[in-house]
């Protein structure tokens, strides 16, 4: 599915990330995609990001949309022309904007669920709780800090940063294929987040996860990133 390039804001974007057993993570993750392995673990999470005015590339910033979305990630590899390419599969997408709901898979890559986003910041602390139109539910309470997660997988911010800013191709489900949508931004820069509390009915899930097998390992998060989206071949 092509979509022409994409322009806009990220206001704030946090990344939740967690460590997963392998074993579970094969279960759910289609052919050609394998988890990327780190330290004998796979790397999984969610994204919660507000968009602001996007819209094609060379409009002008009041034509665009503003969102909240939350999208669950997987660390994922595959081969390709004889090389072992990197990014991540999307399982699943919840937006606050009706319009992806309604175009998602169809005009814009990616199904999209419909979700009532309810978002507190203040002065560096985060609420975001969201349940969608399919009753998945995620919460985080978190606070800015300086400090990384001493016992994160990652051992420093660097590493965890390098991780994830390689992990920008992504790939969604859309019925028999794979919509690729790769994220352009104009600078990466994550800081730290301390996280109070954290909660995903998807990770949660006995039946996909067994019990103990998604443990939280750290956050973190962008501010205010210029960016485009840019389509990629589908799988």
């Amino acid at each position: 599915m092509k979509i022409p390039t994409i322009h806009g804001y990220i206001e704030r974007r946090i990344l939740i990330n967690f460590t997963a057993d392998p074993n579970a993570v094969e279960k759910i993750i289609p052919f050609p995609f394998r988890p990327k392995i780190y330290k004998e673990k796979a790397i999984v999470g969610i994204c919660l990001i507000r968009l602001k005015n996007i819209k094609p590339k060379g409009l002008p910033d009041f034509m665009g949309v503003n969102s909240e979305n939350g999208a669950h990630r997987i660390a994922v590899e595959w081969d390709e022309n004889g090389e072992t390419k990197s990014g991540v599969y999307i399982p699943r997408r919840d937006t606050s904007l009706k319009l992806n709901a309604l175009v998602g898979g169809r005009i814009f890559p990616g199904k999209h669920y419909y979700a009532k986003f309810n978002v507190k910041e203040s002065k560096g602390t985060f609420h975001i709780d969201f349940k969608s139109s399919d009753d998945t539910e995620i919460l985080i309470d978190a606070n800015e800090t300086t400090l990384f997660n001493d016992t994160s997988i990652f051992e420093t911010l660097k590493n965890a940063s390098n991780f994830f800013e390689n992990g920008d191709l992504g790939y969604l489900p859309n019925k028999d294929k794979f919509d690729g949508l790769r994220l352009k931004a104009y600078k990466w820069e994550v800081t730290p987040l301390d996280v109070l509390k954290v909660k995903s009915s998807f990770f949660e899930n006995e039946e996909i996860f067994p019990k103990d097998s998604v443990i939280f390992d750290n956050a973190l998060l962008m501010t205010n990133i210029e960016h485009e989206w840019k389509s990629e071949t589908d799988k």
